[in-house]
C-alpha cells in the first residue's frame, strides 16, 4: 500500500520543482541585451530536467514551464517571450522524461548504467533546447513579435551561445542532484510514490 503512487505528493513535488525553476531562472540569471531583445545565462533548466527525471516527462515539463513561464510573465524585459518559454520548457521535460523513463527505464537501473542513463537523458532534453531555442526563437521574434530579420537573427545567435552554456550547466547540476537524491528517495519509498508508472 505504501509504495503506490501518491497524486497529492506528486502535485507537491511539481509545485516544489516549479518554485525552484522560478527562483533559479529569476534570481540566478545574467541578462545579455542584443539588437533583437534579451537573452540570459540562468540555472532554471536544471530543475526542469531534474523534475522530469523524478516525476516523468510531462509533469517535469509542466513544472519547468510553470516556473520559468511565471518568471517571464513577472519580468517586463521578458514578458513578451513567455509563450515561447512555456513551450520550450515543456518540451525539455517531455524529451528528458521520454529518454529517462521510456528508453532507459531509469528507475530500474543502478551503478554505472544509472549514471550514464541520467547524463544521456539530461543531455537529450538539453539538446532539444539547444536546437529549439535559436530556431523557434528566431521564428517567434521575427514572425510573432515582428522584429526585423537582422535583429531576430542576432538574438538567435546569442541565444545559441547562452542556451549551450545553460545546457552544460543543467546537465552537470541536474545529474549530480538526481544521483544524490535518488538513493534516499528510493530507500524511503518516495521515488515510487512520485515517479511515473512505467
Amino acid at each position: 500500500m505504501e509504495n503506490k503512487r501518491n497524486p497529492v505528493l506528486r502535485l507537491c513535488v511539481i509545485g516544489l520543482m516549479a518554485a525552484l525553476a522560478y527562483v533559479s531562472f529569476t534570481y540566478l540569471k545574467i541578462n545579455i541585451p542584443t539588437p533583437g531583445g534579451y537573452t540570459a545565462f540562468h540555472l532554471g533548466n536544471t530543475f526542469d530536467v531534474l523534475a522530469a527525471l523524478l516525476l516523468g516527462g510531462l509533469p517535469g515539463g509542466i513544472a519547468g514551464a510553470i516556473g520559468m513561464g511565471i518568471g517571464d510573465l513577472l519580468d517586463p524585459v521578458y514578458i513578451t517571450v513567455a509563450p515561447k518559454t512555456i513551450i520550450l520548457k515543456l518540451g525539455i521535460g517531455v524529451v528528458t522524461g521520454l529518454i529517462a523513463h521510456h528508453a532507459f527505464h531509469i528507475n530500474r537501473l543502478s551503478g554505472k548504467k544509472l549514471v550514464w542513463a541520467t547524463v544521456i537523458s539530461c543531455a537529450g532534453g538539453m539538446l532539444f533546447n539547444c536546437i529549439g531555442e535559436p530556431l523557434f526563437g528566431y521564428f517567434y521574434t521575427a514572425y510573432i513579435l515582428g522584429a526585423p530579420a537582422k535583429a531576430a537573427a542576432a538574438l538567435a545567435k546569442w541565444n545559441a551561445v547562452t542556451t549551450f552554456t545553460n545546457a552544460i550547466l543543467a546537465v552537470i547540476i541536474a545529474s549530480i542532484l538526481y544521483l544524490a537524491l535518488r538513493p534516499r528517495l528510493a530507500n524511503n519509498g518516495t521515488l515510487k510514490k512520485i515517479g511515473p508508472k512505467y
